[in-house]
């Protein structure tokens, strides 16, 4: 079922955020929580710092009326730089490649492409972009 939902980057303290959201709306996380340390290693990548493993790599959350928040940690040692702006994206998740290729090409024209649409470790097809107008888009498509 397609669905839109609202990714959130934190620097270091996504789990204390959520868990903060958590008390709010209530619920469970979706999937449980994926931390660094599950993510597998690219070979010839170099070792994750000691200090991220435990960070968070993906949490989902239910608010209200059935819109889902998602989060991660964006250490600096991984390259990421936050600031108050660039922090969320919107994340579309169509039903199919199709839908997913279809409206990643349509949104991204003129703008800035961050991670082409793959298949990604997750299981997923996935992509994110930066529009025309400065707005950051996640596409992410299961594969069944």
């Amino acid at each position: 079922m397609s669905r839109v939902s609202t990714y959130l980057n934190f620097s270091r303290n996504t789990e204390e955020a959520f868990k903060f959201y958590q008390s709010i709306f209530g619920g469970e996380f979706i999937d449980g929580v994926m931390r660094f340390r599950d993510v597998p290693s690219p070979e010839g990548a170099p070792a994750m710092n000691e200090a991220d493993l435990d960070l968070i790599m993906h949490i989902e959350l239910a608010i209200l009326g059935g819109h889902v928040i998602m989060g991660t940690d964006a250490p600096e040692s991984m390259g990421f730089s936050l600031n108050f702006g660039n922090n969320s994206h919107i994340m579309l998740e169509p039903d199919s490649r199709e839908e997913a290729t279809k409206l990643f090409n349509l949104l991204s024209k003129d703008g800035t492409v961050t991670q082409p649409l793959m298949d990604m470790f997750w299981g997923s097809f996935y992509g994110s972009f930066t529009d025309k107008y400065g707005i950051q888009w996640m596409v992410n498509c299961q594969n069944k």
